[in-house]
């Protein structure tokens, strides 16, 4: 826990929400918010500890928080589900234990209600699917079961930018003076448009670990046809299965295995030949 808690670091816009706070006189219930980021990532951080991952930070952030992960996608779903879904279900026993304490000498009824606001707050927002928040993560990851990894992050960040579009008109036409919608929504632009131009770096990061890593998955057997290119190839490969061409010829269907076609792909070479020439 100590190495963990040696992690975080506080984003400088949450610094500066602090001071005006502290100054506000609102120092009690900044501690309250400090304290529900906090305990929110620390779900998600000794989850992922739990199963071996590589954790590089802890961000918190004045609406949530950003646990970053040296992991690249090829980690079991189960085990991203649950380090993804053990951030919102903090928030359960922070309200029991709230409801426990309210209205003893530590705990009065108004400070239960400052910290329920906050953590139902914090929870819904985080449940919205939107990346990179915890209801867009927990999409993606049950989308990346059943479809292809680049399908399944094409889907997620397409209903993000849906979602969002939805929240900016809210934060700008129904609320436009509701401060903090609006800073968030603009945060959130932000790191959508960052996702989208480093698209093909996350897909080509999952790719490098998939080929390095060698895992022994299930079998799945994936048709394409036989003028498909090896780039192309790699967009049908699926994380919780390892990949079996099936490449139809005129000699009927040949099989390609999922590592052929990693090498081909990281060959220059190779990577725009169609696949059925790798057989």
């Amino acid at each position: 826990m100590i190495n963990l808690l040696r992690l975080i670091k506080i984003h400088p816009l949450l610094w500066v929400i602090l001071g005006i706070g502290g100054i506000a006189g609102l120092f009690k219930e900044i501690l309250m918010l400090l304290f529900i980021i906090m305990v929110h990532e620390l779900g998600h951080a000794c989850t992922a500890k739990y199963y071996g991952w590589r954790i590089r930070k802890i961000e918190l952030m004045p609406f949530g928080g950003m646990a970053e992960m040296e992991e690249y996608g090829n980690r079991p779903v189960k085990e991203e589900f649950f380090v993804t879904l053990n951030g919102p279900l903090q928030h359960l026993w922070m309200i029991c234990a709230s409801m426990y304490l309210s209205g003893t000498p530590i705990w009065s009824e108004a400070d239960h209600q400052i910290f329920l606001f906050h953590n139902i707050s914090i929870l819904l927002f985080n449940l919205l699917p939107i990346l990179p928040l915890d209801g867009g993560k927990l999409l993606f990851t049950l989308q990346s079961y059943f479809l292809p990894f680049q399908k399944s992050y094409y889907l997620t960040t397409i209903l993000s930018l849906i979602v969002l579009m939805i929240m900016t008109f809210i934060a700008f036409i129904i609320l436009p003076f509701h401060l903090n919608l609006v800073v968030i929504v603009c945060f959130l632009w932000l790191h959508q448009y960052l996702e989208w131009r480093q698209r093909h770096y996350h897909f080509l990061r999952f790719l490098l670990e998939r080929q390095r890593l060698q895992l022994n998955k299930e079998k799945k057997k994936i048709p394409v046809p036989p003028d498909i290119t090896v780039s192309q190839a790699v967009k049908e490969i699926y994380r919780e299965k390892k990949g079996i061409f099936l490449v139809g010829t005129e000699n009927g269907e040949k099989y390609v295995n999922e590592t052929l076609v990693l090498q081909a792909f990281f060959d220059r070479q190779h990577k725009t030949l169609p696949l059925a020439l790798l057989i």
